[in-house]
């Protein structure tokens, strides 16, 4: 199924969709511009419209045309594995400068000037929602096979920074949730290359796992990390 209808936001929601031409992240817009319970789904992505996670003033321009306190739902659908053709390490003696540099500026820099610049944009009352795309190898204490330390590593900043938001996120409107999700090992670009012997979801269904997911989370549990299943992830 592609869509799903968000029962925990009032009637009427309006959402921003970052990253929407993107596997997940289109799944998620579209599953929103299904839902009968939402006003506007807005996506957001480099190809259509220009937003560019790497570069501020993009972001900066792209929240400054929507109205401040005016969105319920906020997804930072975007992250990479492999960028500029370079793809995580398999060994420590592979760490590269410019390469984990890269890894942080998109998987870690950007989604903090997302955070930065659409925190905003949430109503600072009633139920609202931040989420952030992360990765289960973003967890420290699940890592038990060791490599790709430039990408685990972004992510597990990104993680950080997510939990550091709903903190501040949370002064301003106590209903609020800000977290961090792993949707799964999903059919799309970014894990293509490493697909080989495992089991992939389609995007439709990591995006209505996500969404029931945020759906039925608390505010008392923000700032937490979670699967498309609904299970926590450590830190």
């Amino acid at each position: 199924m592609s869509e799903y209808s968000m029962k925990s936001l009032k009637a009427g929601y309006s959402a921003v969709i970052i990253g929407a031409s993107g596997g997940i992240g289109g799944a998620i817009s579209a599953a929103l511009k299904s839902d009968p319970n939402c006003f506007a789904a807005v996506p957001l992505s480099r190809s259509s419209h220009g937003f560019d996670i790497t570069d501020e003033a993009s972001m900066q321009r792209a929240a400054g045309a929507l109205e401040l306190g005016a969105y319920d739902l906020v997804i930072c659908a975007t992250g990479a594995l492999t960028i500029d053709g370079v793809g995580p390490e398999r060994s420590i003696r592979q760490i590269s400068q410019t390469a984990m540099l890269a890894q942080f500026t998109l998987n870690a820099v950007g989604p903090a000037l997302v955070l930065k610049h659409f925190a905003p944009l949430l109503a600072r009352k009633g139920r609202t929602i931040f989420a952030f795309l992360s990765a289960r190898v973003g967890s420290i204490t699940d890592n038990a096979l060791g490599g790709w330390i430039s990408y685990r590593s972004s992510k597990a900043a990104l993680n950080q920074i997510v939990r550091t938001g709903a903190i501040e996120i949370g002064r301003i409107n106590p209903q609020s949730v800000v977290v961090s999700i792993h949707p799964g090992s999903v059919k799309t670009t970014l894990s293509d290359p490493f697909a080989s012997g495992h089991e992939r979801m389609e995007p439709a269904d990591a995006a209505q796992g996500i969404l029931g997911v945020l759906d039925g989370l608390q505010p008392s549990q923000t700032g937490r990390f979670f699967a498309y299943d609904g299970s926590a992830i450590p830190w």
